[in-house]
This record gives C-alpha cells, sequence and structure tokens, in this order.
C-alpha cells in the first residue's frame, strides 16, 4: 500500500560517534544536497528541450507520459534508499503535467501560461501542511517562482505580443520577432527590469542554499536553473 513519505531528514551525528564517523555523515550530507540540487536544476531544462518538441508532436502521448513519471516517483518512494528521488519525480511530474497542457492546446496564449503552470499549486500546499513530499514540493514551488519571474518580465517589457506572434508564425519567418523582441529588452527599461528581476532570483536561490534541509537544495536548484534557461533564450534571440 502506497503511503505519501514523510521525506526523512539528512542522518543525524549522534554525540558518541567518532570524529572520522561524523566526518563521513557530514560529506555523505553534503554530496547529497549537491546531487540533489544538480537533479532539480536538471529537471528544470526538461520542459524546455525535451517536453517542448515532443509536445509538438503528440501532446496527448506528452499529457499521459505524466503517469510514468507519478509511477516511476511512486516505484522510488518505496525504496528507502531511492525515496528523495522518487519524492523529487512527484514534484516534476506536477510541471510536465502542466506544461503538457499549456504547451499542447494553450499555447498560443500567454494569459494562460501561470494559471496553468500553478495548476498543482493546491495539492501541493496542502502536502506541505502535512510534511508530505518536502523535496518534490520545494521544487514545484522553485519551478514555478522561476516561471513567476520570467513571466513577470515578459508583462513588464510588454513581449507578450511577441510572445504570440511566435506562436502563430512559421519557424522560418521568426527573425524579425526575435530581433524586435531584443531590441524591447535592451532598452533602459528592459535592462532594469532584467536586473531586478534577476537579482531577486539570485536572493531567493543563495538563501534557500542556506538551509539545513535536503527539500531547500531542490528550491534553490529549480530556481537558480531558470536563470539558466532565460538566458539559453536571450542567446537565441541575439543569434536569430
Amino acid at each position: 500500500m502506497f503511503n505519501l513519505p514523510i521525506f526523512p531528514e539528512s542522518p543525524a551525528i549522534k554525540e558518541n560517534q567518532s570524529p572520522n564517523t561524523g566526518s563521513f555523515f557530514r560529506w555523505l550530507t553534503i554530496e547529497q544536497r549537491g546531487l540533489i540540487f544538480c537533479a532539480s536544476s536538471f529537471l528544470v531544462s526538461v520542459p524546455v528541450f525535451i517536453q517542448a518538441p515532443l509536445v509538438r508532436l503528440n501532446p496527448w502521448f506528452t499529457l499521459i507520459l505524466t503517469l510514468g513519471w507519478v509511477a516511476w516517483g511512486w516505484q522510488l518512494s518505496q525504496n528507502q534508499k531511492t525515496r528523495l528521488w522518487g519524492d523529487l519525480l512527484f514534484g516534476f511530474s506536477w510541471s510536465w503535467f502542466a506544461g503538457a497542457i499549456y504547451w499542447g492546446w494553450l499555447r498560443w496564449e500567454p494569459l494562460y501560461h501561470l494559471p496553468i503552470e500553478a495548476i498543482g499549486l493546491p495539492f501541493v500546499l496542502f502536502c506541505l501542511k502535512k510534511r508530505w513530499l518536502m523535496i518534490g514540493n520545494l521544487f514545484y514551488l522553485g519551478s514555478l517562482l522561476g516561471t513567476f519571474i520570467t513571466d513577470i518580465y515578459f508583462y513588464l517589457t510588454d513581449l507578450i505580443p511577441a510572445w504570440r506572434q511566435l506562436m502563430q508564425s512559421d519557424p522560418n519567418l521568426v527573425k524579425p520577432i526575435f530581433q524586435q523582441a531584443l531590441n524591447q529588452m535592451q532598452t533602459v527599461w528592459g535592462i532594469s527590469w532584467a536586473v531586478v528581476l534577476v537579482n531577486i532570483l539570485l536572493a531567493c536561490g543563495f538563501l534557500a542554499l542556506q538551509g539545513q534541509r535536503n527539500y531547500w537544495y531542490a528550491f534553490a536548484g529549480a530556481v537558480l536553473s531558470t536563470l539558466f534557461v532565460d538566458s539559453l533564450f536571450w542567446i537565441v534571440a541575439c543569434l536569430a
């Protein structure tokens, strides 16, 4: 029978342990947090590089694939050694599910983006209150925060019309749209807001890294990797 895991904290160092044993547990904890951070960063990029092309080819298959992520997460969560990865996949499945819905059927309307991405928020907040699936839920919140900040930038710099045009244009005819968007981003207004919002993401990410729990590293990985993904879009616009 499946039980939602209350994620175990990092191994505690008992007083009667030798210094060498304590050092080993500290190293194990640091390594585990680093892996969680890297895995969270990678999972944020998956919707961009894997889901986006896949959903254009077959949106229904992409949507149904959510069940595969959930099943894999459930399987991993049943083993103590892999429970944290199952936890993380549960949170990722919400991001995948929302992305499949939006990019599959609603990508032409930017106003629907954030509400659809937040589709799992009520469930996640409920789980956080119960302290269930902490790593996955904090990953989802970090990813959602990154999405929120990115969308806010689009609104503030009036890039929403360019978004609509890109979704409706032939891929061979997007160069003028990218150039127009880049011109708006390179104004004093666009640069100023980019600096402000980037610093907000950096502050949230680095503050989370000060936490002493594994799940904060999942949150930090999701938030900070947003900067990497957004930078790629900026590079594409520059090269267009």
